[in-house]
């Protein structure tokens, strides 16, 4: 086989795994955002290996062009999908929209006028430190919200899938960084196939692995308890624990603290984090540790937007006392619980007296 049908049959699998799994997660999670943006971005993959090239030494045909600036434009589709994957409370706003139309428009305006104006290697270094820069975003956001999920599996798969796609994708940024303008050869070529084929296939298989109800819940509310059989002894000493729990929540009200986090409660409860981590899972049913806060300070939020004697008591406030930072997250929240806003809740509340 030649390196050329090498290369083509690298890029035709990847093509094919890559609709193969957007088909399915439209097919059982178009309701569901993390669902449809994974979808996007296996779209946007699938042209990306249609397209890409390390290769860029001279004018792109104009028909090659749009086709660069979907595949370039699939980063910011990267990020989002992180987002809804890592954050329950994510959602779409009109600017994610923007955002993604900016990136595509300047990587088209690369391809068809900056680089054969004379200025290849400027939109070529351009655009990929875009790529890098909203891949350090997806790895933040997988960093800064990794702690908080409950459910193990699916930590370990959304950690893999983020670390591979940004592993492929920065070092294939600052090769095509370094070789701009240079021609690398179709055996270079042929290896960058390969190498995103594997990658492409790891993911799915690691997709594959996990429950997919696990890696795209449907909605904010804890899932019905997983209760697994075990022997009197441990599910006794897993409610010694979990009343445990729930006495700090309730007496202490220890989520009003600030940066609370699970291991910061599993050493008040004496216990590892990873038990901690499964009992919040398994016993309570949360997916999310943050979920699980936030249903206890809105419960006490709840309350005192009830309470006649509150009612001069502006609705920050209230937020903050039951451990919010700030006034947007509690609006947001609240509402995914209730289905209204707070000030909607009070005065529902005070019509109802």
């Amino acid at each position: 086989m030649t390196t050329a049908n090498l290369d083509l049959a690298f890029r035709a699998a990847s093509v094919a795994l890559l609709l193969v799994l957007a088909v399915s997660l439209l097919a059982d999670y178009r309701n569901v955002q993390a669902g449809r943006l994974g979808a996007a971005f296996a779209l946007g993959s699938a042209v990306h290996a249609v397209s890409y090239s390390l290769d860029v030494t001279s004018r792109i045909p104009l028909w090659h062009a749009p086709l660069i600036a979907v595949s370039t434009g699939d980063i910011v589709v990267f990020w989002l999908f992180t987002r809804a994957l890592f954050d329950d409370e994510f959602r779409l706003r009109w600017w994610h929209g923007l955002i993604w139309a900016l990136v595509a428009a300047f990587s088209f305006a690369g391809c068809v006028w900056i680089a054969p104006s004379g200025h290849l290697r400027l939109s070529v270094t351009v655009v990929n430190l875009i790529v890098l820069g909203f891949i350090a975003l997806a790895v933040w956001q997988m960093i800064a919200s990794w702690p908080a999920d409950l459910v193990e599996r699916r930590r370990r798969v959304r950690v893999f899938i983020v670390c591979a796609t940004a592993l492929y994708g920065g070092l294939n940024a600052m090769l095509q960084i370094t070789v701009a303008g240079h021609h690398v050869g179709d055996v270079a070529e042929t290896i960058n196939a390969g190498v995103f084929a594997c990658t492409v296939a790891a993911i799915v298989y690691a997709m594959m692995r996990v429950d997919a109800a696990d890696l795209f819940p449907a909605a904010l509310e804890p899932a019905p308890p997983v209760i697994f059989s075990q022997p009197a002894v441990d599910a006794a000493a897993d409610q010694k624990l979990i009343d445990a729990l729930m006495r700090l929540m309730a007496d202490e009200r220890i989520y009003r603290q600030e940066n609370i986090t699970i291991g910061v409660l599993a050493g008040r409860l004496k216990i590892p984090e990873y038990r901690l981590r499964r009992l919040i899972n398994q016993r309570l049913g949360y997916r999310n540790f943050n979920v699980f806060l936030n249903n206890h300070r809105i419960e006490e939020a709840k309350a005192a937007l009830a309470d006649p004697a509150q009612v001069e008591v502006p609705v920050i406030t209230i937020a903050m006392d039951a451990g919010f930072q700030s006034l947007g997250p509690f609006n947001r929240a609240f509402k995914a619980v209730t289905g209204v806003t707070p000030t909607e809740y009070r005065r529902l509340k005070a019509d109802a007296v």
